[in-house]
């Protein structure tokens, strides 16, 4: 199960990125963190960018209420969602997840 984690502005949505890959989606769920994978390389932030793309798409938000806070270079992200509520989140990921 995905680690929804409560945050003042909103819900942080713990994420597991795979750059380069050959397609842009949301793969499943990995040791309680959603695994995305885009093709964009890991380089001057273009692979953060494209996940909040996909996730912004994916969740129909804005671009602007998605933010990467924490694993600007590494695999294991943390992404403040705004103006989402918990049951939401969580009802979007388990439907993202049985797909």
């Amino acid at each position: 199960m995905i680690e929804l984690q409560p945050h003042a502005e909103g819900m942080i949505l713990p994420v597991r990125a795979q750059p380069g890959a050959r397609r842009n989606e949301i793969r499943g769920e990995q040791d309680g963190m959603l695994k995305v994978s885009v093709t964009q390389a890991p380089e001057k932030g273009k692979a953060n960018k494209a996940i909040i793309a996909l996730l912004s798409k994916s969740l129909g938000l804005r671009k602007s209420q998605i933010e990467l806070i924490a694993g600007e270079t590494s695999k294991q992200k943390r992404f403040l969602i705004r103006d989402v509520e918990t049951d939401e989140l969580q009802t979007w990921i388990t439907n993202e997840l049985n797909q």
